[in-house]
């Protein structure tokens, strides 16, 4: 899903960064993810903070299927995810 609309950034993409043990500004920094209108900000750290590298990164590969269903359902329930979108999505 894409998070950061601004740069085509998604939840993905930050929660492999996340897992590689940056933090939350280091990504930002990298990806350049909410540095323009900021909406994604909260969302993004939700991911940040859901991936943080606290397991090796070779474990990590045995979870790709599970991990980002864990990530949709986190960033559904921030306040960045628009519900009236999703409503029309389903």
């Amino acid at each position: 899903m894409i998070v950061c609309v601004c740069r085509r950034i998604s939840d993905r993409d930050i929660a492999r960064h996340a897992r590689a043990g940056m933090s939350f500004d280091e990504i930002q920094f990298e990806l350049g993810v909410a540095t323009q209108c900021g909406c994604c900000e909260s969302c993004a750290r939700d991911v940040v903070a859901q991936c943080s590298a606290t397991r090796p990164v070779a474990a990590l590969h045995n979870e790709v299927t599970a991990q980002p269903v864990q990530l949709a359902n986190s960033i559904r329930e921030s306040k960045a995810w628009n519900s009236s979108l999703h409503s029309q999505a389903a």
